[in-house]
């Protein structure tokens, strides 16, 4: 059974590395449509070759023409931003492209809570002991657990997230931290609640790395919500699917729990979307080792 957790996080640190051999390249900035200022950790995916890249952290990429397909289009997604899309033909060279992201304004409910009426309320994952494994990403890669709220207590704003990052790997490597409703296909995560890029850095390995979130207001859905980390490229670094010229896996190592009976973790994979993890260790799952605090209502 161990080996099987192995060979699945060796398969997400390796599995993207195929096909590096391509004719053409795309290289280009993703920036802001008014200000122009740069967009870090954009995702830039071509449809119908399921490949994609990372913009670096000042908003470049570079990413191999299709080769499946005559025409194909480029999707940019970014965190706070309209999708955006781009027509490409099969082996072209396009080079230095400016693409421009309209910003997408998401208007938070008017939550008034008193605070002698709410307690911290923590939901996901509860154990201090993680699981058998490990959970380690490429850039633009997420790991994503619904922390449910199961006693359906009427719920404020969110607290804090809190992410187990291993003792292994590098645990100082910063990592975007997400949160998104599970209004997806088969209640996958989809839309986003926190559309403010929250980069941090875990102090060190072993231990629970808690990310505080209480001034950025945010409702908490009644039925719960996901709470990822996203893998990110540092520096000036580039990162795609299908070439890794100057790349080396990196990163902190997120550890796995078998505390719960069904499987709520989902992993985003550039070009290809959310996919439920469904390993299971006897009667429960392999699910990652995330939790949340929240308000909750007396």
């Amino acid at each position: 059974m161990f080996k099987r957790y192995l060979l699945f996080a060796l398969f997400a640190l390796l599995g993207p590395a195929q096909g590096w051999a391509q004719d053409g390249r795309i290289t280009g900035r993703v920036v802001d449509e008014k200000s122009k200022d740069p967009i870090p950790f954009a995702s830039i995916s071509l449809r119908d070759e399921q490949t994609g890249a990372l913009t670096n952290e000042y908003g470049f990429f570079q990413l191999a023409t299709p080769v499946k397909a005559m025409d194909d289009s480029i999707i940019v997604m970014a965190l706070g931003y309209r999708r955006t899309a781009l027509l490409v033909k099969r082996g072209a060279t396009m080079e230095d492209l400016i693409i421009e992201m309209p910003k997408q304004s998401i208007e938070l409910a008017n939550v008034q809570v008193e605070a002698s009426k709410v307690k911290a309320l923590m939901l996901g994952c509860r154990s201090n002991s993680p699981g058998t494994g490990m959970i380690q990403g490429v850039p633009g890669q997420q790991y994503a657990l619904m922390v449910k709220n199961e006693k359906g207590k009427k719920l404020g704003f969110i607290r804090s997230v809190a992410f187990y990052i291993g003792e292994n790997g590098y645990p100082r490597e910063p990592f975007r931290v997400r949160l998104y409703k599970a209004d997806g296909n088969y209640s996958a995560p989809n839309s986003d609640m926190l559309i403010d890029n929250v980069v941090v850095s875990a102090v060190r390995g072993g231990e629970w790395f808690t990310v505080d979130l209480s001034s950025y207001n945010i409702p908490a859905p009644e039925e719960g919500f996901y709470v990822g980390m996203e893998w990110i490229v540092s520096g000036d670094k580039f990162y795609t699917t299908n070439f890794m010229d100057n790349y080396t896996p990196y990163g902190q190592i997120l550890r796995p729990t078998f505390e719960i009976k069904e499987s709520r973790t989902w992993s985003y994979n550039i070009g290809r979307g959310w996919s439920l993890i469904t390993l299971a260790n006897g009667n429960n799952r392999y699910n990652a080792m995330i939790r949340a605090e929240v308000d909750a209502y007396k």
